[in-house]
């Protein structure tokens, strides 16, 4: 009887020991991070306009899901603009995205970067249609006049790839690749409205 459990424990046992030594010699892989350069607001005669840059570089299971397995990838830009106040919690005033989907043809081998399922443009390399990521358009994020004159409003941006986008059957395999769990840290700075 002692016998019968020993064999399958000695097993369990080199299992154990195999898995270790290969967690131990795979490289380890870390999620590709983005990072906001550069963030800010600028009052125009439209409205308020946020203006931003970012630096990263995909991971090649990002580029090889573009290019390869045709995989469309949204990135999302999120701006949130809140006043604070003394004697409350901080009043959430305007929140505002911008949605870049980068998706690859292998009909026409061009990469089309659709913005907010709005515009649209076909470029030749994925570099070119990532530039609409790195530095997207200036959009306006909060109205003309909505915004209190005189008053100071915490501005916070962030950069994603945002998953609520893909198609189902990926969704699960993303949760389990750090590279599918890209982002941004926000990048926060403060902005005076002008008084009128």
């Amino acid at each position: 009887m002692l016998l019968r459990l020993i064999a399958p424990f000695r097993q369990l046992m080199l299992t154990l020991l195999l898995a270790s030594a290969a967690m131990l010699i795979a490289p380890t892989v870390n999620a590709t991070e983005a990072e906001v350069t550069s963030a800010k607001l600028e009052a125009t005669d439209e409205g308020y306009r946020i203006s931003a840059s970012f630096a990263f570089e995909l991971s090649h299971s990002l580029v090889d899901a573009i290019s390869v397995k045709e995989i469309p990838l949204s990135f999302t830009t999120e701006v949130e603009l809140t006043r604070p106040r003394w004697y409350w919690l901080d009043e959430k005033t305007i929140r505002s995205t911008q949605t870049v989907r980068i998706a690859y043809n292998t009909w026409t081998r061009n990469y089309t970067a659709t913005i907010n399922n709005g515009l649209q443009q076909n470029f030749a390399t994925l570099e070119d249609a990532l530039a609409l990521v790195l530095r997207p358009r200036r959009w306006i994020v909060a109205e003309k006049g909505s915004l209190t004159p005189g008053a100071t409003y915490n501005v916070a941006v962030k950069l994603k790839l945002d998953l609520s986008y893909l198609p189902k059957t990926f969704v699960i395999t993303s949760f389990n690749d750090s590279d599918w769990r890209f982002s941004s840290d926000w990048k926060r700075f403060t902005f005076k409205v002008e008084e009128k």
